[in-house]
């Protein structure tokens, strides 16, 4: 967004155009939003400085990160596959034969799927892959119609087109033409998709829980961070602070490892642990590849 100037007005000797006694001239000094820019500029530069060590890291951390709720999933659907079963059985009222089917295919999907997403192979087939296990899921389990679990994982498919526009931006064999525009545009649809996605689990934390003073700070600090990422403006800085905010709360609220095994919360607190795990992961590939064009930052740019 480009920024506001004054222009100084023009001055005949003493006078004003009209006679009278002229105006002072603009003066240079800042505006409170350009001090605000300058400010987070300088934050912006102080955090880019802090990550140059792990920046080669971050697309591999962050695929890694978005994966592992799937990879954590199968294990469970695993070792606990008889229970699943009869979850399936005696309350979904689903045929046994198709009990089998469902979590074998699920398992299968989900594994294949996150490995060759870790390996950056075949991205959009895994992508659509984890996609499908995501919607069959809430369908068989009954949770399509859970808040939570649905704004959970809207922010979950968030992070996987975020996968995919880094898979495409990684792409350099695009010949030169109409076809290279198609991809730079759909790059940029999804791009867009999948930041505005990402920030729907922190609505949730907003929307559930007990009210505090400290989660009523956090919860309006993240809300202004999401803002910031859906328009795009200082989108890195503001999924930074929306890593630490998810990563602090991930730990002091899942810490499924401090729950007995056989406590009625502990797998619950395990799924949310590594569902929150997979959005940061959404959020440091943001961190790496920027808005998009479709924000306020590549405005600036070009105003």
């Amino acid at each position: 967004m480009a920024q506001i100037r004054g222009t100084a007005g023009y001055h005949l000797g003493n006078q004003s155009p009209f006679g009278g006694p002229s105006r002072p001239e603009a003066t240079n000094d800042p505006s409170p939003l350009d001090a605000i820019r300058e400010q987070t500029s300088k934050i912006e530069d102080w955090l880019d400085t802090l990550s140059d060590p792990v920046k080669p890291y971050l697309p591999a951390i962050g695929r890694f990160l978005i994966v592992v709720t799937f990879l954590e999933d199968a294990l469970r659907i695993i070792t606990q596959w008889s229970d699943q079963l009869t979850y399936l059985h005696d309350y979904r009222r689903i045929p046994t034969g198709i009990t089998h089917l469902f979590l074998l295919v699920n398992v299968v999907a989900m594994t294949i799927s996150s490995l060759l997403i870790i390996a950056r192979k075949y991205s959009e087939y895994a992508v659509m892959g984890l996609l499908g296990v995501v919607i069959t899921q809430a369908l068989g389990y009954g949770l399509i119609f859970d808040l939570n679990f649905f704004l959970r994982n809207l922010s979950v498919m968030g992070g996987l087109l975020m996968v995919l526009s880094d898979s495409w931006v990684r792409k350099r064999f695009a010949p030169a033409g109409l076809p290279q525009i198609a991809e730079k545009d759909r790059k940029m649809y999804f791009q867009l998709a999948g930041r505005v996605l990402l920030i729907f689990l922190f609505v949730g934390f907003v929307f559930s829980g007990e009210w505090s003073v400290g989660r009523i700070l956090v919860s309006g600090l993240g809300a202004v961070a999401c803002v910031m990422v859906v328009v795009g403006f200082k989108a890195k800085w503001s999924a930074i602070m929306l890593v630490v905010i998810l990563s602090i709360f991930n730990v002091l609220v899942n810490n499924f490892w401090t729950l007995h095994p056989h406590h009625p919360h502990k797998d619950f607190a395990k799924y949310d642990f590594f569902q929150i795990l997979s959005i940061v992961g959404g959020l440091l590939l943001l961190v790496n590849m920027g808005p998009g064009q479709f924000s306020v930052d590549e405005k600036k740019k070009v105003y």
